[in-house]
Parts: structure tokens; sequence; C-alpha cells
């Protein structure tokens, strides 16, 4: 069965979905398809800050004003080291928060609003292929009918594992990648919040984030090696080594419950340039990866579909099709802004393989650094904020 739309969209994730519905809002049709099922997607837990501009994309455009009501504003964050705490005032700084809402939500917001609004997005796909010089997505649907998606152009936004960004000759693109020695032991746990706003920790054992969920459930992640097999932790071990990396005399200690989840985290930093390669344009963790410490990574996507959505209006409705070649270079900018700031704050924080008394008292220092001045600081709430300088 064949169908004709504007936009074929490869991935129903918040990329895929928030740029159909921006597409939406100007008359723009398009077809999303994706292999998990909507459950699948809604029980995959993910990181849960998002930037201003992020919280008010989602409510000025209409999905939902669910955010500003269920959501938690943050107007800092805590650093920690040597034992104490250092508060980085976001709103004093820049004057602007960031929101503690889970990116579970943020899809079902989005998918809702689909529904809501008749878009056409097709869960739980299989044997999908594209073809961008005629552009079509071909797949087998839920019900197990051959289905062909015939568009004017084509957006891979399916993830970090994209069959749209090997459609890019291997000749014309560059891949820059970097692996980190170590990842994350990430839990949630039924407790109580241990604070009020995030705390990252540094410790000589290693890096660890004391984040918040809802009233009655918290998530929390400490600095683990890459193999690490998360199975194996009994409830106790894993406590007793959150509270040994937040330790110190002010006496701060975590609120403790049963741990109802647990994973590795594995980190990556990831960009593939071009974001566009004639009728195919790339969004999201499709394009690029960044490590969680920052909380860019669903910040980034809406980023990209923010101006993915804007180019695609001027190529069909305008008929300027030289709009295209302005998505890669402005994505971009950003994309690699955000790489430095999850870089600096992964590198400033974590215990690094081989690292002499040299490397952890100039980590030291430099956290000092950040902490003692307001120009450190600064620095510190435009990235983590999202408002970078133009």
């Amino acid at each position: 069965m064949m169908t004709r739309t504007q936009v074929g969209i490869v991935g129903a994730g918040p990329a895929g979905l928030m740029l159909s519905h921006l597409l939406s809002l100007n008359g723009i049709d398009s077809v999303v398809i994706d292999n998990r099922t909507r459950l699948e997607i809604e029980n995959t837990v993910r990181a849960g800050i998002l930037e201003a501009d992020s919280a008010r994309l989602l409510a000025d455009t209409g999905v939902s004003d669910r955010v500003l009501r269920d959501g938690h504003p943050h107007e800092g964050i805590d650093l920690r080291f040597g034992g104490e705490s250092h508060r980085i005032d976001f709103r004093a700084l820049v004057g602007e928060s960031v929101w503690l809402y889970p990116q579970t939500d943020v899809f079902v917001d989005l998918a809702n609003a689909r529904s809501r609004d008749g878009g056409d997005v097709r869960f739980g796909v299989r044997d999908t292929c594209v073809d961008v010089d005629a552009p079509a997505i071909r797949f087998v649907d839920s019900d197990g009918v051959a289905q062909e998606v015939r568009c004017d152009l084509l957006v891979g936004a399916d993830g970090s594992r994209s069959i749209c960004r090997d459609q890019v000759p291997e000749a014309l693109r560059t891949f820059s990648f970097r692996e980190y020695p170590f990842a994350w032991f990430g839990i949630i746990t039924q407790a109580p919040r241990s604070a009020e706003e995030l705390v990252y920790a540094h410790s000589p054992r290693g890096f660890a984030l004391i984040s918040q969920r809802t009233e009655t459930h918290q998530r929390m992640y400490f600095q683990c090696g890459p193999e690490t097999d998360a199975a194996v932790w009994s409830d106790d071990r894993i406590w007793e080594e959150l509270q040994a990396r937040v330790a110190g005399p002010d006496g701060f200690t975590l609120k403790e419950g049963p741990i109802t989840e647990r994973t590795v985290l594995r980190f990556r930093s990831f960009v593939a340039e071009p974001m566009r390669y004639g009728n195919l344009l790339l969004a999201g963790d499709a394009a690029h990866t960044v490590p969680p410490t920052g909380a860019k990574g669903l910040n980034l996507a809406l980023a990209d579909v923010r101006v993915l959505s804007e180019v695609v209006e001027r190529a069909l409705l305008k008929n300027d099709r030289d709009a295209l070649d302005e998505y890669g270079p402005r994505a971009l900018a950003r994309v690699w802004k955000a790489q430095h700031f999850s870089y600096w704050m992964t590198t400033m924080l974590h215990a690094l393989p081989g690292a002499t008394d040299f490397d952890v008292r100039r980590q030291l220092g430099e956290l000092r650094s950040v902490t003692g001045s307001e120009a450190g600081s600064r620095f510190l709430a435009e990235g983590y904020t999202g408002c970078w300088p133009a």
C-alpha cells in the first residue's frame, strides 16, 4: 500500500514527533514511523532535564502545558567536592532555570498531541528501508502489511543506531567519535528526595549524581567501569557506594529506600556531518550523541527540529530549496558547543583512569575556579541552561 506525504520521518521519539507537530502547525503533512511500539518507548527511562527553551517549546506550540504544571523548575545545581556543596545559581547568573521533567513524559505529551491533531504516526513497524534519491520509506506495518510512504523530504530521527545516517555516502561523510573509559551505574529508588536540586559530586571514589524524579521515586548515578554488571550489586552495596561519594564534614547524606531499577549507561560522544544529504536530513541522536553529564541530549534534539521545521517550511511552502542548506551549519554550531560543554563537565567531575595526584588536584583547582568566580559560574550556567551568547 502506498501513501503520499510531504515529509517522511523515520523515528517517533521526541525529535520525530516534535518535528511532525511543528510541521503540522504550518500546514505541512508528514508520516512518522518507528519500529518500537508506543508502549516500548513509554517504558524506556531516559534523562529528564529540559532547558527553559525546550519547556517553552512544548507549552507555546500547544503540545501540552503539563511540563509547567507537573514539572519542577530548578534554578541551580550543587557542585559538591571536598565534602562540601557549592551552589551555581542559574537564575541569578543568566536569568533562566531548567525543568525536571522525564523524557518519557515529553514523549507521552507529543504522542498524545499527534493523536489529538490527527497526525499519521505508525508504531511497531519492521523491515524498514529508505530511498533518498526518490524519497520514500518502505516497511511492514504492525498488521503485517507492506507499506511505502513517498515524500518530498526524508528525515532521519531514528536514534543512535540510525539506518538513515548510513545513506550518506561514506566518501562524503565524517563521523567524529569519542568513547569514554567509564560508565554510569544508574538506579531508581523508592525514597524521598535527598536534595531539592541536582547534586554533581566529585570524590576520590569517582563521580556521583543525585537527581530527582517524583516526590516518591528518585534517580541517582555513580561512576563505574563500562563492563560493570549491575545485577551483581546488592542494594546495600549500592547505597554504601553512593553514600561514600557524597559524604563530607557538612553531614550531607542520602535518603535511602528500595531500589526498583538499576542499569549501566555507557558514555560516548558522536557527531555525524553533514546533517543534510540531498533529500535526507538528520536530527537528534541520529546525528549526534553526548555524555549525559550536561543534560544536553534531548535538548539538542528539540533544538534541531526547531531549526529544521523552519527551513522545511521555506523549502516546501515558499519554493526556497536553498533554505535546506542552512540547516546543518545552524544546528551543528549548537551541537559542537554542547559537545564541548558535556566533555568539560565530564572530565572536570569524573575520576580519570591513570590520574596522578597532580591530575586530581588540578580538577579540584578547576572546581574551585568555577565555583569561586562569577565568570566561571556564569560559563557553567550558560551551558547548562542552553543560554549561550550568539
